[in-house]
């Protein structure tokens, strides 16, 4: 069937792609000097399945046009179109505000606007470790950048108006941990690997487990051929998972684990006993810190993890699978959302 003149059309393309038809519209002519003839400047709508599913996503474009440049666009290019009209408008104070409200959302840089979800917005406020002022300037910013986006017809649907920072009004969010370790400090404890002791940072900084979760860790919920281990007891309903053993930590697991076979704790002190936080922390982890020279709890290992996962592009459903934490889950996610070991473990193995 021909195509009316003007209303674009359906063209397969060659080779084996997923989506093979290629939707487009003529938007304007240009002279080619090689053919010496005027040839046509194509729009293109998008890329779809088959050619049924083609000719109706250029039926709905004919319908409704939309800016295809603009579904395209990130968090970032929304960030920098939008700055580029506010900051002339606003005092430097605010500038400055708003520039450290966007550097608490590096995990949403690179991702597109149109396809953010609560649970992004919703994540950054549980993560970052800001106090209330500053989260709620992010809040404001998650505002204004969905403002504009909604009036440029680059999405359609606010999510900042959810996003819930109210519950952190008297608390800080992981008031511990709102410095995570630094590349520098992780390389300099990977210099110490040999140590047991500087093991179990690394195995907490690969985990993102609480830290009274690990020191409670038995062997018998250690699987170390499948590569995880079972959190049996946590603060929170969705802290009992199953957490993955990054390949890159794995020998430690191994070493702890065969070491005194009597013990049933997976990380016990050097007489084969139950480690006790206080314990812990005072004779091990602050010791082993100072001397480093590093400034750091236990519990920044876990936020440390949380960073990295999201840095590396780790889905944030993922994130909070392996670290045990609800967030902004929905419903959804948390009755349906099922990962396999073995995404899990592959999830791990990016940071």
């Amino acid at each position: 069937m021909k195509l009316p003149n003007g209303y674009g059309s359906v063209v397969k393309l060659s080779g084996k792609r997923r989506n093979p038809y290629l939707v487009r519209k003529t938007n304007g002519w240009h002279f080619d000097k090689e053919k010496d003839k005027q040839v046509q400047d194509f729009l293109i709508i998008g890329y779809a399945p088959t050619r049924a599913d083609g000719l109706q996503m250029l039926a709905d474009y004919n319908k409704n046009p939309f800016d295809t440049k603009a579904a395209k666009m990130t968090f970032d290019d929304v960030y920098e179109e939008w700055s580029k009209r506010k900051y002339p408008t606003v005092s430097e104070s605010n500038v400055k505000g708003y520039t450290a409200a966007y550097k608490t959302c590096s995990s949403l840089y690179h991702k597109i606007f149109k396809d953010l979800k609560l649970v992004d917005l919703q994540t950054v406020i549980d993560t970052c470790g800001k106090n209330y002022p500053t989260l709620r300037k992010i809040k404001v910013l998650f505002n204004q950048l969905y403002d504009f986006a909604i009036k440029n017809d680059i999405c359609n649907k606010d999510y900042s108006t959810f996003v819930d920072v109210v519950q952190y009004k008297d608390r800080n969010p992981n008031k511990y941990d709102r410095n995570k370790f630094e590349k520098e400090e992780i390389e300099r404890i990977w210099e110490q690997k040999d140590d047991r002791y500087y093991q179990i940072i690394l195995m907490l900084l690969y985990n993102g487990v609480r830290i009274s979760e690990f020191l409670d860790l038995k062997k018998e919920n250690v699987h170390l051929d499948e590569q995880y281990f079972d959190v049996i007891s946590s603060k929170t309903e969705n802290g009992i998972r199953k957490v993955p053993i990054a390949d890159k930590v794995l020998p430690f697991y191994k070493a702890w684990f065969d070491d005194n076979l009597e013990c049933e704790y997976l990380i016990h002190t050097p007489d084969g006993k139950h480690f006790q936080y206080r314990n812990y922390y005072d004779s091990y982890f602050h010791p082993l810190m100072e001397h480093l020279k590093i400034d750091r709890t236990p519990h920044c290992c876990r936020h440390t993890c949380i960073s990295m996962l999201a840095e590396a592009g780790v889905e944030q459903t993922i994130i909070k699978k392996i670290v045990g934490h609800s967030g902004a889950m929905t419903l959804t996610e948390k009755v349906y959302t099922h990962f396999d070991v073995k995404e899990l473990v592959n999830a791990i193995n990016k940071i």
